[in-house]
């Protein structure tokens, strides 16, 4: 299996396929399995390269870590690689991680793919959600609450349980102290005033319903990328990709070329 070491972490990616690179990076607590369906359907026409960030899936789990360690650890894969340039797609956690890597190395990104992204946060999706719906979590327990929220989170929830089945049974999911630490590495970011810095071609995805990184959060990321198109799902919540599976690989495919 694939692994490689940046400093003393060492992080594990699946290479499969051929033609230009694309790289895909996951969301908070979830691993290079929640992309089996893109990887299934563009294996063919890409060199797919997935990475567990760390604290994720196969690769080491630290007990702190930042959003700064997993931009590093992206760009470490790169140049272990030896990639020049990449096409990337990032969801969510995934696609703050993307933002890094092409404000850091503009020239290495070719075309970008951010779906469910903000650009900036202070503390925890998960926790501005319970602030932005406070009224009507009104009086609710935190059990209550993180039970009601894969309603605000999702528009699907049924095909939501199906990929989210079928990524734990095939992975190491996180313990309530690894969930933590992944976390708070989200906390605190912002990217508003360096998106001007981005040169790809970038596509910017947000679903509709997503209560966790609402639509406007993706637009307003649009707007600061200087070469950026928007689109909105209308039928998906925080899982675009998930929710709307043929129309996202559809557009991605077609956005790759």
């Amino acid at each position: 299996m694939p692994f490689f070491n940046n400093k003393e972490t060492r992080l594990f990616f699946e290479d499969i396929g051929e033609g230009r690179p694309l790289l895909l990076l996951h969301g908070l607590t979830s691993n290079h399995q929640m992309f089996y369906r893109e990887i299934g359907y563009l294996k063919d026409k890409f060199r797919i390269i997935a990475l567990d960030s760390r604290g994720h899936g196969k690769s080491d789990r630290p007990a702190e870590f930042t959003l700064e360690d997993h931009i590093a650890d992206t760009i470490a894969l790169l140049d272990h690689l030896q990639l020049t340039s990449v096409y990337v797609l990032g969801v969510s956690m995934g696609s703050y991680i993307a933002q890094g890597v092409a404000i850091k190395q503009p020239g290495r990104v070719e075309k970008l793919i951010l779906a469910a992204t903000k650009s900036y946060g202070g503390q925890s999706s998960m926790a501005e959600m319970f602030d932005r719906y406070e009224e009507r979590l009104e009086g609710m327990s935190i059990a209550e609450k993180l039970a009601m929220s894969s309603e605000l989170i999702f528009h699907d929830q049924d095909a939501v349980n199906t990929w989210q089945k079928t990524i734990a049974k095939n992975s190491r999911m996180l313990n309530g102290d690894e969930q933590s630490a992944a976390s708070a590495a989200l906390r605190d970011f912002n990217f508003k005033n360096d998106l001007k810095l981005i040169t790809a071609e970038t596509l910017v995805i947000s679903g509709k319903h997503d209560g966790l990184n609402p639509p406007e959060k993706g637009r307003e990321t649009a707007v600061l990328i200087p070469n950026a198109d928007y689109m909105e799902f209308q039928d998906s919540g925080h899982a675009p990709n998930v929710e709307q599976d043929r129309l996202f690989l559809g557009v991605i495919e077609k956005f790759l070329g």
